[in-house]
């Protein structure tokens, strides 16, 4: 049984990848023989995916599984570019909005939350999101958001300005850093890099962080994963399977375990 490829190890380009959106075609031997199906994941499910990957190719010996994990807009960005893509799912709608998809093979797949997370000891002594408004506007603090690109910052900032908290101005007198995807986000915090950061609710349990505070719903929009097939894939019928897997009890469990809540069900 051929082994899961955690990462992609490069991204691979190739002319004239438009097969249209109409019936889902099956994988093309001579370009892709050995029926690799490769997956553009935001990196806040890696290790849903990385987990869920494994039972799946238990199940499906034919089909090996190479991911590629980044923020949604590098993903995208690298889809646009070319990039061999067969399934995509994103951390927020706009980065899916730009794909070119298969007719009916989107759907919204999970959702998230934004949380509050600071290192071990907690050295700013923050303890909720309205003591995070007065230790910016009072304090001596770094905070780290994502990029203006990726999902989680623009959520963050819709937070920030929910608060009363003027990003541009926090970010000239040096109180906010920024970081190209959620995983650098934790790696910041983790290594006191950081007096705290905006990152999900997921990531933080993987990496054992503090959840000082969970954002209200009010403050930001939905945090909902979209997923779907590009149409320039060239294993669509393969690709509209995992999906399908992606839907299923042992795919839920895998997620709600993690604390994402599939809607995909």
């Amino acid at each position: 049984m051929k082994s899961i490829t955690a990462t992609l190890t490069a991204v691979l380009l190739i002319g004239a990848l438009a097969t249209g959106c109409g019936t889902p075609q099956s994988g093309d031997t001579e370009k892709n023989p050995e029926k690799k199906l490769v997956v553009f994941a935001a990196a806040s499910m890696k290790e849903t995916l990385t987990e869920i990957g494994q039972a799946y190719g238990i199940e499906h010996s034919d089909i090996e599984l190479v991911f590629n994990f980044d923020s949604s807009g590098t993903l995208k960005t690298q889809i646009l570019e070319g990039a061999l893509c067969d399934v995509f799912v994103s951390a927020g709608q706009s980065q899916m909005d730009a794909i070119d998809v298969l007719q009916g093979s989107r759907f919204d797949i999970l959702e998230n939350k934004v949380c509050l997370s600071v290192p071990e000891g907690n050295p700013a002594d923050l303890h909720s999101f309205l003591d995070l408004k007065r230790a910016l506007e009072n304090d001596d603090i770094l905070l780290c958001l994502g990029n203006a690109d990726v999902p989680v910052g623009q959520y963050s900032v819709q937070i920030l300005d929910f608060l009363g908290l003027d990003e541009a101005a926090l970010t000239k007198a040096g109180r906010i850093t920024y970081a190209s995807n959620v995983k650098e986000i934790v790696s910041h915090v983790s290594e006191q890099i950081v007096d705290c950061g905006l990152i999900y609710t997921t990531d933080a349990a993987a990496a054992g962080l503090a959840v000082i505070d969970i954002a209200p719903p009010e403050s930001c929009d939905p945090i909902v994963y979209p997923a779907g097939v590009p149409a320039s894939s060239l294993l669509q019928e393969e690709a509209l399977a995992f999906l399908e897997y992606l839907k299923g009890d042992t795919a839920s469990a895998i997620f709600r375990a993690a604390g994402f809540t599939p809607l995909g069900d």
